[in-house]
C-alpha cells in the first residue's frame, strides 16, 4: 500500500488512525474558524491526526432552493484563514477541472465528489495540481470499480491517493455499507477511508432536502474501524438542527470526543 502523506500527517500502510472532519458547508468564516478550532483542540487531545474539511461549494443539492456555500473565491480564502489560524491540513471538493488550481493553491486535499467518480478531466486535473486526491466512490459503484478512478491518478504519475468510501444505493432513499468494501479498496494499493455521516444519509427522503440517521454514527462508524480502515470522515456540527448542509446525518460537536476515544480503542484492538 502506498503510503499517502498529508502535510505532516501520513495515512495508511500503518500510520495512526485519520480524522477528516468539519461542517459539511461553509456557512460562513466565523463558524468554520470556530468547528476547526473546538475540532483541533478535541483531536490533539486524543493524539488523533486530524485534516480540516468544508465545501465551498455543494453542487448536487437535493433542492435548486438549497444552500450551496459561498462560492470558490470567498470560500477558498476561509479556508485560507482556518489554514493559517490553526495550522490544520485543509480537504475540499472540487467539480470542475476549471476550480483546481485556485483550490490546490489552499487544500492539501483536493476531494472527487461520489457522482463524480468517473469524470475523467476532473479526476486528471487534480491529479495533476500536486496534491493528495480522494476518491470518492460512487453510490452507484462496486469497490472494485475504483480500479479504474485511481489509475487515472496513477497514469499521471502520482501515487499520493486515497480511496473512500460513502455507501452504495439500497433502493429509493437509502444507503447500505457493505464492509467487504474496505479490505477490497485497500487491495487496490491506496489507503481507504470511511465517510460515516455521507453513508447514513437517506438521500431524497426529505421532501427537497436529504434525510439522514446520525443516530447510528457511532455503531457504523466503530464497525467500519473495526475492519481496519485508515481514517474517519465525519461531518461535525454544534448545532445540526440548524445546519445549512446535512444536518440530519452530521454528529454533534459534543459528541465528538467520546466517539473518537471509541474508535481509538478499537483501533488499537484491531492492529494486534
Amino acid at each position: 500500500m502506498a503510503l499517502v502523506r498529508v502535510g505532516d500527517i501520513p495515512i495508511g500502510d500503518g500510520a495512526p488512525l485519520v480524522l477528516i472532519g468539519g461542517p459539511c458547508v461553509i456557512e460562513n468564516e466565523a463558524h468554520a474558524l470556530s468547528m476547526a478550532e473546538a475540532i483541533g483542540t478535541v483531536a490533539r487531545r486524543l493524539g488523533v491526526p486530524y485534516i480540516f474539511k468544508a465545501s465551498f461549494d455543494k453542487a448536487n443539492r437535493t433542492s435548486l432552493h438549497s444552500y450551496r456555500g459561498p462560492g470558490l473565491e470567498a470560500g477558498v480564502a476561509t479556508l485560507a484563514h482556518v489554514k493559517d489560524a490553526h495550522g490544520l491540513p485543509i480537504l475540499t471538493d472540487v467539480h470542475e477541472p476549471q476550480q483546481v488550481a485556485a483550490v490546490a493553491e489552499v487544500a492539501d486535499v483536493l476531494q472527487i465528489p461520489a457522482f463524480l467518480a468517473r469524470q475523467t478531466d476532473l479526476i486528471v486535473a487534480a491529479a495533476d495540481s500536486g496534491r493528495v486526491v480522494n476518491l470518492k466512490k460512487g453510490q452507484f459503484m462496486a469497490p472494485g470499480d475504483m480500479q479504474h478512478a485511481l489509475a487515472k491518478v496513477t497514469a499521471r504519475g502520482s501515487d499520493q491517493v486515497l480511496l473512500t468510501e460513502r455507501g452504495v444505493s439500497f433502493g429509493y432513499h437509502n444507503l447500505v455499507v457493505d464492509m467487504r468494501a474496505f479490505p477490497q479498496m485497500r487491495a487496490l494499493g491506496a489507503p481507504v477511508v470511511f465517510d460515516v455521516t455521507h453513508s447514513l444519509q437517506l438521500p431524497g427522503a426529505g421532501d427537497g432536502v436529504t434525510a439522514g440517521q446520525a443516530e447510528y454514527i457511532e455503531p457504523l462508524a466503530s464497525a467500519g474501524v473495526a475492519a481496519g480502515v485508515d481514517g474517519i470522515f465525519l461531518e461535525i456540527h454544534d448545532d445540526p438542527p440548524h445546519a445549512k448542509s446535512d444536518g440530519q446525518n452530521a454528529l454533534r460537536l459534543d459528541q465528538l470526543e467520546p466517539l473518537l476515544t471509541r474508535l481509538l480503542r478499537i483501533d488499537a484492538a484491531a492492529r494486534v
